[in-house]
C-alpha cells in the first residue's frame, strides 16, 4: 500500500463522506439517475441500513486522512440450497482526482479481507453503470463476466404472470414433444427415399409388396418412344411407393438399408 493510503471499515462518523462520494459519482456518470438518489438525506438513511444490515460491509478508503474512495458489498450465503459464500461488491468508486494512486487496488484488498474472514470462496463485483474505467479495472484484476442471473422488473413479471395461465407452460411442453415426435418420423420417412439398389431383407411385407407394384407401375409408364423401359422415371415411382408405404407404418421400425 503506498504511503498516505488507508482501508478501513467505515463507521457512522463516514456517513457523510461516503453520501459526498456516492453524490460525485451520480454526477460523473452519464446514467447517473440509475446509480443512486440525488437526495443525500436519503441516501444517508441507505447508508446507515447498510452498514446494520447482516452481511452488509462497507470501505473507506483514505488518502492522507481524506475520505476519497468507498466500497460497498454484502456478504452472501449459505443458504438452504448451497453451503457456498461469496462476497457481492456492489459499489467501488474512488474521486477522479485521487485516482491512479493505488486507491482501488487497496480497496480491492480491503474486500479480500473481509472474503477471508467470512469464508468467502467468490467476489462478485458490479461496475457502477456507465463506468468504463472501472469495468477496465476489473478485468485488468481478473473479474470475468458471470451470465448465472436472470433479471426481469416487477412490472413485467406482473404482466406475464397475469397473462399465462396455470397449466399452460405443461401444455406447450406436450405440444413441444409432439411437434418432436413428428419431426422425428418424417425423417425416418425421408431416410427410406432410395436413389439405388434397396436391401428387402427383414422389412415388412408391405413394403416388398409396395415394391413390386411400384416396379410394375414403373414398367408401364417409363417406356419410351423407342421401346426402351426409362430408368429414371422407374427410380422416381419406386420412391414414391416406398415412401407411402413407410409413411402408413410409421411406428413400425424399418431396417432399410441404403446404398
Amino acid at each position: 500500500m503506498r504511503p498516505g493510503v488507508q482501508v478501513r471499515v467505515a463507521v457512522p462518523e463516514d456517513l457523510d463522506g461516503l453520501v459526498d462520494l456516492c453524490l460525485q459519482a451520480r454526477a460523473e456518470a452519464a446514467v447517473g439517475a440509475q446509480l443512486c438518489s440525488n437526495d443525500a438525506d436519503r441516501l444517508r438513511h441507505q447508508l446507515g441500513t447498510l452498514l446494520a444490515a447482516p452481511g452488509g460491509r462497507a470501505l473507506v478508503g483514505l488518502l492522507d486522512g481524506d475520505v476519497a474512495g468507498l466500497l460497498l458489498a454484502r456478504v452472501v450465503g449459505p443458504s438452504p440450497f448451497t453451503e457456498d459464500v461469496s462476497l457481492h461488491v456492489e459499489a467501488l468508486f474512488v474521486r477522479p482526482r485521487d485516482r491512479r494512486r493505488g486507491l482501488g487496488h487497496a480497496l480491492l484488498s480491503g474486500a479480500l479481507g473481509i472474503a477471508d474472514e467470512t469464508g468467502a470462496t467468490q467476489v462478485f463485483a458490479v461496475p457502477l453503470p456507465g463506468s468504463r474505467g472501472v469495468q477496465r479495472f476489473l478485468a485488468r484484476l481478473g473479474f470475468a463476466p458471470a451470465a448465472a442471473h436472470r433479471v426481469v422488473s416487477t412490472e413485467a413479471l406482473q404482466r406475464r404472470l397475469a397473462s399465462d395461465p396455470v397449466g399452460a407452460g405443461v401444455a406447450r411442453r406436450g405440444s413441444g414433444r409432439g411437434l418432436e415426435d413428428l419431426i422425428a418420423r418424417r425423417r425416418q420417412v425421408r431416410s427410406a427415399t432410395v436413389s439405388g439398389p434397396v436391401d428387402l431383407r427383414g422389412l415388412p411385407e408391405q413394403l416388398a409388396a409396395a415394391r413390386a407394384q411400384a416396379e410394375a407401375t414403373a414398367l408401364a409408364e417409363g417406356t419410351r418412344a423407342d421401346g426402351t423401359a426409362g430408368q429414371e422415371p422407374r427410380r422416381s415411382s419406386i420412391s414414391m411407393h416406398v415412401r407411402r408405404a413407410v409413411a402408413s407404418r410409421r411406428d413400425v421400425e424399418s431396417s432399410t438399408t441404403i446404398s
